[in-house]
């Protein structure tokens, strides 16, 4: 791939990753949160179920690879995206992405407590560049509103997905666990909406495109981009961009809801960016190392 069209790319898909905070705010103003969030990947798993089904991509074939699918569809897309969508009703889009691209940096944590992996050093300074910079960008001193703590929990669900994907090794198409997570992800919202809020949606052309905007462009069109990067670049490079998506988000931010972007902002978001660059640098080593971990 040529360096022009993969550093294309890679802005437009970490782009469409962190500019979907504030799309999501904007939806708010149209949309409960959950419903908003069920809405959102309903449609997207639904299209992709679909294109799958018309490339016959292959299917699972047991009762235990679907389970899997449903549990990272109740962490990744459930439990993420609903910490998402309701962080954002009472934090701005800018602190939300801020403290949904922890997760890289809890990977670490959690990964070495509960799955006795091992990590190189530099990506253990990460972690630390990471939780220096939240405390920074909060001012320094701990918050301890509700929408921090939503925020901070949807990070907390990304982790273990990641971990518990890595742990199964599961031999599961990804875009069949895609397009499947999702969808099962979404229809869990979809119920948490009538459990847990009131769920309204007022049908305008703005509210339209919000919910197309977020369920085609920032769904499917991410994932596939980012899988066709993964794909034909190399993987670990590719990831070490994943620093990009909290930068668009503060940016979007600032821009769309003039969010402030206070020195103690700029200053924390420099930190954390530095953190996800270290935790998710590659790193030289023999083929059959990890650049993750240090087996």
């Amino acid at each position: 791939m040529k360096a022009l069209h993969f550093y294309g790319l890679i802005i437009f898909t970490t782009f469409l990753m962190g500019s979907s905070f504030a799309v999501v705010k904007l939806g708010l103003v149209y949309a409960s949160p959950l419903l908003l969030a069920a809405l959102r990947f309903i449609i997207a798993g639904g299209l992709m179920a679909i294109v799958i089904a018309y490339l016959k991509q292959p299917m699972p074939k047991t009762t235990k690879e679907w389970l899997q699918i449903v549990c990272i569809g109740a962490l990744q897309t459930a439990g993420v995206m609903g910490c998402i969508f309701l962080s954002l009703r009472t934090i701005t889009a800018s602190e939300s992405s801020i403290l949904t691209f922890m997760n890289p940096l809890l990977v670490i944590i959690f990964g070495t407590l509960f799955f006795t992996q091992r990590y190189y050093t530099y990506q253990w300074v990460g972690v630390i560049c990471g939780f220096i910079g939240v405390f920074i960008t909060m001012g320094g001193e701990l918050k301890f509103e509700i929408g921090m703590f939503i925020g901070f929990s949807g990070a907390v669900f990304w982790a273990f997905s990641t971990l518990l994907m890595k742990k199964w090794n599961a031999k599961i198409n990804t875009w069949v666990l895609t397009a499947y997570q999702m969808l099962s992800g979404g229809i869990i919202l979809l119920l948490l909406s009538f459990i847990m809020e009131k769920p309204f949606f007022i049908t305008t052309a703005e509210s339209i495109g919000i919910v197309l905007w977020l369920s085609i462009l920032s769904s499917v069109v991410q994932f596939a981009l980012w899988f066709y990067l993964l794909e034909h670049g190399e993987a670990g490079k590719t990831s070490s961009f994943l620093f990009l998506a909290p930068f668009f988000g503060v940016l979007t931010g600032a821009l769309v809801f003039k969010d402030p972007l206070s020195w103690s902002l700029i200053a924390g978001s420099l930190f954390i960016i530095a953190g996800i660059y270290l935790v998710n640098r590659p790193r030289r080593v023999a083929p059959e190392l990890s650049y993750e971990r240090a087996d």
